[in-house]
């Protein structure tokens, strides 16, 4: 008998687990590549359904072909699009039925320009249209939704570069601390009641994003760009499927911060140790592990 309870007692929370996935609809940005497919993978596995959106039209073939029958919609959305996002939203919402919403924003880019002084702000600003806005509009359209139904889950992705402002990311550090300020406003508004918040801060995970870069201005060469994301790839040590594990456990456990790898706990225990000392630590770390663009004078190094 105590063998028999026992037992019982570890299906349940598996069981828990699955109604989480079989229960909910799940609506998945950059779901194309990385983090974003991973997670549409292993939601789809344990029977779940998704809305897997991406802006580059190839992805979405690629989800359409290697998910085909299961459950999965899959459709082109730029998150850097105001009317498309209305759009997508009035057309996905009644599909809706009541259930549960876990709403994943998940899309990002990285840009390549070098220092501030240096970076052009039309880049500045594409970058936060995405990364940034892209969170705030997806949020816009389905918190309320969440509120009519009175249950719900938003997962936001920040970085460990929104616990720490770092140098040469002006714009990515930017749009990652405004992810985290906009998911704690959020879990404050939300505070007593089933809509949960889950902020992620993601460490080096094995994923595109540096290949993907922008590179702008007139700082950046692309020997520098090889060197970055030889350095990237090596420090990256989380694949994309480990994180999506810990992301999607994170969301069913309505975990309020999830930092994941060791450099996202690192990050996490030096700047609140040093909350404003971190700045030098960091710098050294960095540019010991990425080497520097910029002399001592603060010149790019040609």
């Amino acid at each position: 008998m105590c063998t028999l309870l026992a037992t019982l007692s570890k299906k349940l929370p598996s069981s828990h687990r699955m109604k989480f996935y079989t229960d909910s609809i799940f609506i998945i940005t950059g779901a194309g590549s990385g983090m974003g497919l991973s997670m549409t993978n292993l939601v789809l596995s344990k029977g779940g359904t998704v809305f897997a959106l991406d802006k580059v039209e190839a992805s979405i073939l690629h989800l359409r072909e290697q998910f085909q029958g299961q459950k999965l919609q899959a459709k082109v959305l730029d998150v850097a699009d105001p009317k498309a996002i209305e759009s997508f939203a009035a057309e996905t919402i009644p599909q809706l039925n009541g259930r549960k919403l876990v709403l994943i924003n998940n899309a990002g880019v990285a840009l390549a320009t070098g220092r501030f002084v240096d970076t052009p702000l039309e880049d500045f600003e594409w970058l936060l249209s995405i990364n940034l806005w892209g969170v705030i509009r997806m949020t816009k359209s389905f918190l309320p939704y969440m509120l009519d139904t009175n249950q719900g889950h938003i997962v936001n992705l920040s970085s460990i570069f929104g616990l720490a402002g770092v140098t040469n990311q002006s714009a990515y550090s930017t749009s990652k601390f405004g992810v985290r300020g906009f998911s704690d406003v959020l879990r404050m508004e939300l505070h007593g009641t089933p809509i949960k918040v889950t902020c992620v801060h993601p460490g080096g995970v094995k994923t595109n994003i540096a290949r993907s870069s922008r590179m702008a201005g007139k700082v950046f060469t692309q020997e520098m760009m090889k060197e970055a994301i030889s350095r990237f790839d090596t420090i990256a040590k989380t694949s994309p499927d480990k994180a999506a594990q810990l992301i999607l456990r994170a969301a069913e456990k309505g975990q309020a911060r999830l930092l994941i790898g060791a450099d996202g706990r690192l990050f996490e225990w030096i700047t609140r140790l040093f909350p404003t000392s971190y700045i030098g630590l960091l710098k050294f770390g960095l540019e010991k592990t990425f080497g520097d663009i910029y002399d001592k004078n603060g010149k790019p190094i040609s």
